[in-house]
Protein backbone atom coordinates (compact mmCIF):
# COMPACT_ATOMS: atom_id res chain seq x y z
CA UNK A 1 0.00 0.00 0.00
CA UNK A 2 1.21 3.41 -0.65
CA UNK A 3 1.39 5.95 2.22
CA UNK A 4 -0.26 8.92 1.34
CA UNK A 5 1.15 11.06 4.22
CA UNK A 6 4.01 13.11 3.58
CA UNK A 7 7.19 11.35 5.26
CA UNK A 8 10.61 13.47 5.87
CA UNK A 9 11.57 12.29 2.38
CA UNK A 10 8.61 13.76 0.69
CA UNK A 11 8.96 17.30 2.54
CA UNK A 12 12.59 17.26 1.73
CA UNK A 13 11.55 16.44 -1.89
CA UNK A 14 8.77 19.44 -1.43
CA UNK A 15 11.21 21.79 -0.18
CA UNK A 16 13.41 21.56 -3.55
CA UNK A 17 10.15 21.59 -5.57
CA UNK A 18 9.32 24.65 -4.31
CA UNK A 19 13.37 25.89 -4.93
CA UNK A 20 12.27 24.72 -8.68
CA UNK A 21 9.66 26.21 -9.63
CA UNK A 22 11.39 29.91 -10.66
CA UNK A 23 12.31 31.10 -14.00
CA UNK A 24 15.78 32.32 -12.24
CA UNK A 25 16.57 29.39 -10.22
CA UNK A 26 16.37 27.23 -13.25
CA UNK A 27 18.58 29.31 -15.20
CA UNK A 28 20.90 29.26 -12.19
CA UNK A 29 20.86 25.55 -12.22
CA UNK A 30 21.49 25.29 -15.74
CA UNK A 31 24.26 27.43 -15.54
CA UNK A 32 25.87 25.31 -13.14
CA UNK A 33 25.79 22.16 -14.77
CA UNK A 34 29.38 20.69 -14.76
CA UNK A 35 31.08 23.69 -13.08
CA UNK A 36 31.78 25.93 -10.30
CA UNK A 37 31.12 29.37 -11.02
CA UNK A 38 31.91 32.96 -8.77
CA UNK A 39 28.63 34.69 -7.76
CA UNK A 40 29.84 37.83 -9.72
CA UNK A 41 30.74 35.73 -12.51
CA UNK A 42 26.71 34.28 -12.90
CA UNK A 43 25.34 37.81 -11.91
CA UNK A 44 26.68 39.09 -15.00
CA UNK A 45 26.13 35.75 -16.93
CA UNK A 46 22.14 35.98 -15.76
CA UNK A 47 22.11 39.86 -16.04
CA UNK A 48 20.67 40.15 -12.30
CA UNK A 49 21.76 41.93 -9.50
CA UNK A 50 24.12 40.18 -6.94
CA UNK A 51 21.62 40.86 -4.08
CA UNK A 52 18.69 39.34 -6.32
CA UNK A 53 21.13 36.68 -7.29
CA UNK A 54 22.10 35.80 -3.46
CA UNK A 55 18.36 35.72 -2.63
CA UNK A 56 18.19 32.94 -5.85
CA UNK A 57 20.92 30.96 -4.86
CA UNK A 58 20.28 31.00 -0.61
CA UNK A 59 16.77 29.10 -1.54
CA UNK A 60 18.59 26.67 -3.97
CA UNK A 61 21.47 26.35 -1.13
CA UNK A 62 18.72 25.80 1.75
CA UNK A 63 16.93 22.59 -0.55
CA UNK A 64 20.14 21.74 -1.22
CA UNK A 65 20.34 21.70 -4.46
CA UNK A 66 23.63 23.54 -4.66
CA UNK A 67 27.05 23.95 -2.69
CA UNK A 68 28.33 27.01 -1.89
CA UNK A 69 32.06 27.34 -1.33
CA UNK A 70 33.69 30.36 0.10
CA UNK A 71 37.49 31.67 -0.88
CA UNK A 72 38.18 34.55 0.40
CA UNK A 73 36.08 37.79 -0.33
CA UNK A 74 33.92 35.14 -3.35
CA UNK A 75 31.61 32.63 -2.97
CA UNK A 76 31.63 29.92 -5.60
CA UNK A 77 28.75 27.61 -6.24
CA UNK A 78 28.19 24.17 -7.86
CA UNK A 79 24.98 21.70 -7.80
CA UNK A 80 24.98 19.30 -5.17
CA UNK A 81 24.42 16.13 -6.98
CA UNK A 82 23.03 14.47 -3.81
CA UNK A 83 20.09 16.59 -3.89
CA UNK A 84 19.25 16.55 -7.35
CA UNK A 85 19.48 12.93 -7.26
CA UNK A 86 17.03 13.17 -3.90
CA UNK A 87 14.71 15.43 -5.89
CA UNK A 88 15.16 12.80 -8.85
CA UNK A 89 14.24 9.77 -6.53
CA UNK A 90 11.74 10.52 -5.01
CA UNK A 91 9.71 11.36 -8.13
CA UNK A 92 10.73 8.03 -9.53
CA UNK A 93 9.45 6.15 -5.81
CA UNK A 94 5.48 7.88 -6.79
CA UNK A 95 6.01 7.07 -10.57
CA UNK A 96 6.98 3.22 -9.37
CA UNK A 97 4.04 3.56 -6.68
CA UNK A 98 1.44 4.46 -9.42
CA UNK A 99 2.74 1.73 -11.99
CA UNK A 100 2.39 -0.63 -9.23
CA UNK A 101 -1.20 0.36 -7.77
CA UNK A 102 -2.61 1.19 -11.44
CA UNK A 103 -5.64 -0.84 -12.03
CA UNK A 104 -8.48 -0.78 -14.52
CA UNK A 105 -10.85 2.62 -13.69
CA UNK A 106 -13.89 1.25 -11.92
CA UNK A 107 -17.20 2.54 -12.68
CA UNK A 108 -18.31 5.18 -10.68
CA UNK A 109 -21.47 5.45 -8.25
Amino acid sequence: MVQRSLSRKSLAALARYRALADETRMRVLLRLVGRQVCVCELAEELNVTQPLLSFHLRALREAGLVRVERRGRWNFYSLDAKGLEAAEDFLSDVVAAHAAAARPHAACC
